[in-house]
């Protein structure tokens, strides 16, 4: 067995023998310049995540029944027609820009029928930061992009799922003041879906909120507040943390001292929900996920 093993023409199957000499070199990414396997390998869930269960298994049913709004087939009364501003057969202003009459809709949108299918979920998790010294040097985004690839774990396309876009840098989109410029880098952001939203979402409400003394919930707003403001019919439930809580994420706490500038970052929770009513059926999404919630 020895002598075959060490024959020449034979590649060794000892354990600790010499690797195999590759004979067809890997094709380099042309972006990143990294090899490239010649079979397409994707990673699958290797755990079963315990707050997606949780999700599927009682809040699921718990949020049909708190957000379930009756409505019979033919009852739901067609929208009211709302006139244009200004005539569209007319040529003068056939290519003008023409809102309704009385501002805009988007707040005044009828949520849809309460059915099985469109239960309020949670689609995705954004995580942004706003760095004011990459205006003047774009090296200052380093810190907050290393920041947030250790706390998702996020890359693009990471591991061969092409729709993860991983920690994307943000650009101003239009001048503000001579301050702002369109095209210079502003922040950076990152989207969490499926599994590793869950998992962000399980160590934010089991080690981060309840280490920070001075956080009793997300604030809601007052109760003479217009529930049609495009806000309050976006579904979006969003908040902040600041610098010195960014140290109770376990996974810069191990390694601090790495992370001089620490920014505090904005996270937006969104979900499906649409129309009038879409943020309280966001909120009670979110609050099944240990969020609190605190008027002042």
């Amino acid at each position: 067995m020895a002598t075959a093993a060490t024959s020449p023409g034979r590649l060794s199957l000892q354990r600790f023998g010499r690797a195999p000499r590759i004979t067809k070199p890997l094709r380099r990414d042309p972006k990143t310049r990294l090899p490239t396997p010649h079979v397409k390998l994707t990673t699958r869930e290797f755990a079963a995540s315990r707050l997606e269960a949780h999700y599927h298994h009682t809040l699921q049913d718990d949020l049909m029944y708190l957000t379930y709004k009756h409505d019979a087939e033919g009852t739901r009364k067609a929208p009211r027609e709302i006139r244009l501003k200004f005539d569209p057969e007319n040529p003068y202003s056939k290519f003008r820009h023409n809102p309704p009459v009385g501002g805009s809709q988007v707040g005044k949108k009828p949520a849809p029928a309460s059915s099985a299918d469109n239960t309020v979920r949670l689609e995705k998790i954004q995580i942004h930061t706003f760095v004011k010294e990459s205006l003047a040097s774009k090296s200052a985004l380093l810190g907050p992009i290393m920041m947030l690839r250790a706390l998702t774990g996020e890359s693009a396309q990471a591991g061969g799922h092409h729709a993860v876009g991983g920690v994307e840098i943000v650009k101003g989109k239009k001048s503000v003041g001579g301050w702002i410029r369109p095209g210079v880098p502003v922040g950076v952001k990152v989207d969490l879906r499926g599994q590793s939203m869950y998992d962000f979402l399980g160590t934010l409400t089991e080690f981060v909120l309840p280490r920070l003394r001075e956080f009793n919930g997300i604030v809601l707003p007052p109760k003479s507040s217009s529930v049609n403001t495009p806000s309050a019919v976006s579904g979006v439930v969003s908040f902040g943390l600041p610098p010195a809580a960014m140290v109770f994420f376990p996974q810069l706490e191990v390694n601090a001292d790495s992370y001089p500038n620490l920014a505090g970052v904005h996270i937006h929770f969104v979900t499906n929900a649409t129309g009038v009513g879409a943020q309280d059926k966001a909120r009670a999404l979110v609050s099944g996920f240990q969020i609190p919630f605190v008027r002042r």
